[in-house]
């Protein structure tokens, strides 16, 4: 009963059917707590949605609807809002452009689990209105994380507190925000410019019951401190993410994926694993992250060439993930950005070229197979250590006819490409 209430309450979520799709039962109530305490900021409470509000089913009005479609898609950055106590109350799907993390990830969520350690006492001084929080013992976890108010949130009566529209509650300063979209330092500056604002219409009580005023958040547009690139520009909107099954096979595609790439979903599924688009210079070095991602949960940035349905190669930086399903890998989410050819030629360059396998110990086999390797042809014996690598990721399947090549290895992969997109 529980599982069909949570189904039907997941439904209700503003999100696309693929991104709903991949969230967990806590990320469903986490994700509903955080659109109704929105609805109730914004005085929605007992309204009837109007067909604008339609797409917003659980009744958020349209003056959010409203901020939500176009003023963030105008900003050379994202917007923030964060309570007192350091909890996300709400952030604008553009932070996926900046950080790599999609909007569903950091709602309702703690924000110092974002920020640089060094930079979280800046962020919990700005979200004090005064600039002068309680000292946090070393050692004590950071305020925030869905719990009840944080040892460092001070509750206030609005008249403790200066007017809303003072000078004393402007914000404007630079903290370091996780990126998994800068291969560097993971981590990225942004310069925070807002003001404290008043939360109205949660509903928060202290602990003998009594109900609590509406406290201060920040309300922040942030962007990053170094201005991006026209390059950058170019390529900031036309993210993508794709969905694959473990061994990489395609599954699903959303729309800037398709505009990318050219092809359909279907035609993403009819090709086999996803290695059949991968350039062959690049085989190897995906393979090593799809192996690191398989034991971690997570490839790092990596950086290769797609082959699009012009037959074109295509360099993109992507950082995939594993999403579980009770405790067990179910399949994997891959988040790509397109890059010119001059930044994937840089990234080739830079990348070390040792061979990631070792074919006397099997670790070649890329997920769950523990099955013998069968002997090489003859033909590919005498393609040196390159192609001998590339064969021993092999799983053992059914093996093509034509050169006893099993088609969804690394070397079968390769070998379905057709030669002229080189």
């Amino acid at each position: 009963r529980l599982d069909r209430v949570l189904e039907r309450l997941a439904g209700l979520l503003p999100f696309p059917p693929d991104v709903v799709a991949g969230l967990d039962k806590l990320s469903v109530l986490r994700l509903s707590a955080g659109f109704l305490r929105a609805r109730s900021f914004f005085g929605g409470k007992g309204r009837t949605a109007s067909p604008r509000e339609s797409r917003f089913p659980l009744g958020i009005p349209s003056e959010m609807v409203r901020y939500v479609s176009s003023l963030p898609q105008a900003l050379n950055g994202f917007v923030l809002v964060v309570t007192s106590e350091g909890l996300i109350f709400y952030s604008s799907h553009t932070i996926q452009d900046y950080l790599g993390f999609h909007q569903t990830d950091v709602m309702h969520q703690s924000v110092f689990e974002l920020i640089h350690t060094e930079d979280q006492p800046e962020f919990r001084r700005n979200l004090h209105w005064a600039l002068n929080p309680p000292h946090t013992p070393e050692g004590e976890p950071s305020p925030g994380g869905g719990k009840s108010l944080g040892s460092s949130a001070v509750i206030y009566k609005p008249d403790q507190l200066p007017p809303e529209n003072s000078s004393f509650l402007e914000r404007s300063f630079v903290c370091r925000f996780r990126c998994l979209l800068d291969n560097s330092s993971g981590f990225l500056a942004l310069n925070l410019q807002g003001r404290l604002k008043f939360l109205h219409g949660q509903n928060k009580r202290s602990e003998d019951g009594s109900a609590l005023p509406p406290q201060l958040a920040l309300f922040a547009i942030s962007t990053p401190l170094q201005p991006p690139s026209i390059l950058q520009i170019r390529t900031k909107n036309m993210i993508f993410r794709t969905k694959h099954k473990l061994d990489f096979t395609p599954l699903a595609c959303d729309a800037k994926g398709k505009i990318v790439l050219g092809y359909t979903e279907a035609e993403l599924r009819m090709c086999g694993t996803g290695y059949q688009f991968v350039h062959a210079a690049d085989t190897l070095y995906c393979a090593e992250n799809h192996v690191r991602m398989m034991k971690t949960g997570e490839s790092g940035l990596t950086v290769f060439r797609l082959l699009t349905k012009e037959n074109r190669w295509k360099w993109v930086q992507a950082n995939a993930r594993l999403v579980y399903k009770n405790g067990k890998p179910e399949y994997i989410v891959v988040t790509q950005r397109p890059l010119v050819d001059e930044e994937g030629g840089e990234h080739l360059r830079k990348r070390s070229m040792h061979l990631p396998f070792t074919f006397a110990t099997g670790e070649a086999l890329l997920y769950q197979s523990a099955y013998p390797l069968l002997g090489f042809p003859d033909p590919f014996q005498s393609k040196g250590k390159t192609s001998k690598s590339k064969k021993t990721s092999c799983s053992p399947g059914g093996r093509s006819q034509k050169n006893g090549v099993d088609p969804s290895s690394l070397l079968g992969a390769v070998m379905q490409q057709d030669k002229a997109v080189y």
